[in-house]
């Protein structure tokens, strides 16, 4: 087979595909977003200053060693889920297959991705000297260590791109990774427990950091070329899933339509599952045993809810009604865990007609697994909040516990939201036209956490826990939940859309 130019079949689809365009709308946009950058970083300058470079640095070495493991090992992670390198629908359609030259097709993509990656790691190391270092450092040590980070981003980049062009190694990578992050978010957590962070006081000059610097960048560069090199080794197939990634979170921004997203993420994680029979009791009923199923099989999401009723923890120095709010997000979140198959059934219930189950008793079953999910890791949370954190005395487990339907509701009800409703009339507003329906569909769900104001209330003010506050909250959570399992379903209907 004989390998034909690349550049004019860019060509001839760039100009098929801009066809209808006005002369000079692509330098347009670039116009727009420059424009709309600079406005928004000229409104937020400030916000932005206390994010990257606080007036004195408020974090302690084991802060900053563990912001760095969670940064770069988030910023790992995201590079391997977004491919590192994919192409658009046009590249991935025609020219895949086409007779051109593999290494060609994909370099403007490592281009792009070496880009961005290099931004982000240098962003990071910026807000994490600002936040670590004392301020008697140099603007060279500063430029060298910012490099460094740009450095470190772009290791991460072409390790990520290895691990796509299929080495067996790379699930051990991913792995490795995510344990990095989860020791990174460990430490943060202990650093808030101390009562006396040890501060760092000595940083490398710039003496040292230019030959270590200069050292990795040649490294960098070597690698590079070495990993351009072998682009055509590729495969189609990693190729085609993260074009499909690119192209789907494309669709959920412009579209504003979350169910995309989400729907791939499910059909992503269960087609590379190996599904083993689980017997269950057969006392339980049809669907809060598909549940349990569903949630057994998703071992690891139920390891990474533990690690996460620490977050509230690193919250301690915020106001107490955001340590509240996040408890609740929380729950809603933990619920989630098994709330699948209430989407697929709103989606289709034609499990729902062969079972003989009208919408009522459905719902009804489905709440019961995301209600455990929510109240145990709402009773984690609190505990972990009573033991190390700041609140008063009292029973919060049994408050955590009392948030079980609270977060029941509002995880099922989130899942039977369906597709964003752009038949709304929109809003006119002095920014501009503001369309109602992705507003609409982003509430639903985190509305019902309302039900939950009793404990917002009760942490927010900092009293003693009373057993009364408990029972006040059971109370309002079971009554909001029967509330609206009643107000949103029928006995002679079996559809599950809201």
């Amino acid at each position: 087979m004989t390998t034909v130019p690349l550049a004019p079949v860019r060509r001839w689809i760039l100009r098929t595909q801009s066809a209808h365009r006005e002369r000079g709308a692509t330098l347009s946009s670039l116009y727009i977003g420059v424009l709309t950058v600079a406005i928004i970083g000229g409104m937020l300058h400030r916000q932005l200053a206390e994010v990257f470079w606080p007036p004195h640095p408020d974090a302690s070495g084991l802060a900053g060693a563990s912001l760095t493991a969670l940064c770069y090992g988030l910023l790992y992670l995201a590079l391997r889920r977004f491919g590192p390198l994919a192409l658009s629908r046009a590249a991935a359609s025609w020219l895949l297959t086409a007779p051109v030259s593999r290494r060609s097709l994909l370099m403007p993509s490592l281009r792009i991705a070496a880009a961005v990656a290099a931004v982000i790691g240098a962003l990071m190391g910026v807000a994490i000297v600002g936040h670590t270092a004392p301020r008697t450092l140099i603007g060279d040590e500063i430029a060298l260590l910012t490099a460094g980070g740009a450095l470190l981003g772009l290791i991460l980049l072409l390790i990520a791109t290895a691990a796509q062009a299929g080495g067996r190694w790379g699930a051990a990578v991913d792995t490795l990774m995510s344990l990095v992050f989860a020791a990174g978010f460990a430490g943060l957590v202990i650093d808030t427990t101390l009562d006396e962070p040890v501060a760092v006081t000595a940083w490398p000059p710039a003496e040292t950091l230019v030959p270590l610097v200069a050292g990795v960048a040649v490294v960098v560069v070597v690698i590079l070329a070495l990993a351009v090199r072998g682009l055509a080794r590729t495969p189609s197939d990693h190729i085609l899933d993260a074009s499909r990634t690119a192209g789907t979170l494309f669709d959920t921004a412009f579209g504003m339509e979350p169910s995309f997203l989400t729907d791939m993420i499910e059909r992503r994680y269960w087609a590379g599952r190996r599904l083993r029979s689980i017997r269950l009791p057969s006392r339980l009923p049809v669907l809060v045993a598909q549940d349990i199923m569903l949630t057994l099989r998703r071992r690891r999401r139920l390891v990474w809810l533990v690690f996460a009723a620490a977050f509230p923890l690193l919250l301690g120095n915020a106001p107490a009604w955001i340590v509240g709010a996040a408890v609740l997000l929380g729950s809603l979140i933990a619920a989630m865990t098994a709330t699948g198959n209430v989407r697929t059934d709103a989606g289709n219930a034609v499990l729902l007609r062969l079972l003989g189950l009208s919408s009522r008793q459905a719902v009804l079953q489905r709440l019961w697994v995301p209600g455990v999910l929510a109240a145990l890791w709402s009773a984690l949370a609190l505990t972990a909040l009573d033991l190390l954190g700041d609140l008063p005395s009292g029973p919060w487990w049994a408050l955590g516990l009392a948030l079980g339907p609270v977060g029941a509701a509002a995880a099922v009800h989130r899942a039977r939201a369906g597709f964003v409703r752009n038949d709304l009339l929109p809003l006119d507003t002095p920014m501009g036209t503001l369309s109602t329906g992705p507003l609409v569909n982003a509430v639903m769900g985190p509305d019902m956490l309302l039900l939950g104001l009793p404990a917002l209330v009760e942490i927010a003010q900092g009293n003693p826990l009373s057993p009364t506050t408990v029972l006040v909250q059971a109370v309002v959570g079971v009554i909001g939940a029967r509330a609206y399992l009643s107000g949103t379903t029928d006995t002679n209907r079996t559809e599950l859309h809201r």
